[in-house]
């Protein structure tokens, strides 16, 4: 079986598990009511929403966790479908998504109910994972630090690899949660992220990384199935923070990290308008730069209607990405 045919069927078999078990899961959330708590700041069109079950990240990783966990048993009889490189991705997947789900279901149950953990609790502990991760790739698996476009050469930047590494695992999640705020649009994001990196891999000869990247997007597509307008299923923090967190690792394990802000255009695009909102609001001393951040908000408020807004963000998701793709073949 070739690699791309390979890499297709896991795709195939990652939405298949995640769509079959997709209603048992929404009916225990519901039954336990673990529903979306809307923000009052936030766009009047959203309080319809209230009460939508969340943390559907639980969807998309153990789909991947378990197909990843028994096509690794398949070494046993002389299979090699998915190498130990993908523990560490592996595991930035399921450590981030504990992290997003303390945090969501602080913000459903806990005493921090509508907020969720305090914001430095769950900065620190992103920044612990984040380091402990980018000590495991540099001297664990040695991966590539850096490839340089044009320069067909890994570059070495010896210990200051290991700050700019958690930087961009922690940058990453982060930047996929602020992404996370309508039906649909991580997903796609994410979606279109682990294919351009699955391609990238597949270039570099990276084939359990390819392997895994397609596998994650048959999960996403499977938990689009629920997640399209109007959601049945929010992914939460349970799945975003991973989400994210896992792009970052595996940009990180192909050394094209440099193509991050091309390939999570939008991501990158929430989190600078955030930053930009709050620093004109404190220099205006009251004024606002967008109607609201981030930034599918801001458009949400000019008249786009959230389908508009999602089908044009990722149409723009997919020519960035595209084009990372061509960078990285210079």
């Amino acid at each position: 079986m070739t690699e791309t045919a390979l890499a297709l069927s896991l795709t195939t078999l990652a939405f298949m598990m995640t769509v079959i078990w997709g209603g048992p899961l929404l009916r225990i959330l519901r039954h336990f009511h673990i529903g979306k708590l809307i923000r009052v700041e936030g766009p009047d069109s959203h309080f319809s929403k209230m009460g939508t079950p969340t943390m559907g990240g639980i969807m998309i990783i153990l789909p991947v966790l378990l197909l990843t966990l028994l096509m690794n048993a398949a070494t046993l009889i002389g299979l090699d479908v998915f190498g130990r490189a993908i523990i560490i991705p592996l595991t930035a997947m399921v450590g981030f998504g504990l992290l997003g789900a303390i945090d969501d279901w602080e913000g459903i149950r806990g005493k921090r109910r509508g907020l969720g953990m305090r914001a430095r609790t769950k900065f620190l502990i992103q920044v612990i994972f984040a380091v402990i991760l980018a000590l495991g790739l540099k001297y664990l698996l040695g991966v590539p630090e850096i490839y340089w476009p044009g320069y067909d050469r890994p570059i070495w930047i010896g210990i200051w690899y290991i700050p700019l590494a958690a930087f961009i695992i922690v940058g990453a999640s982060n930047a996929v949660n602020f992404t996370d705020g309508l039906d649909g649009l991580a997903g796609l994001i994410a979606a279109t992220a682990f294919t351009a990196y699955g391609a990238i891999a597949i270039m570099q000869g990276q084939v359990f990384i390819s392997r895994f990247c397609f596998t994650i997007v048959g999960a996403l597509f499977g938990f689009l199935w629920w997640n399209v307008h109007p959601a049945e299923l929010f992914m939460g923090d349970t799945g975003s923070l991973s989400l994210g967190a896992t792009i970052g690792v595996i940009s990180l394990m192909t050394g094209q990290w440099l193509l991050l802000p091309l390939i999570l255009v939008i991501p990158v695009s929430e989190v600078i308008s955030v930053i930009l909102q709050i620093i004109y609001f404190r220099i205006t001393k009251g004024k606002r730069l967008f109607k609201m951040a981030p930034l599918h908000h801001h458009f949400e408020l000019l008249g786009w209607s959230e389908t508009q807004v999602v089908q044009r963000f990722w149409v723009i998701s997919l020519l960035f990405a595209m084009l990372g793709i061509a960078v990285a073949l210079v």
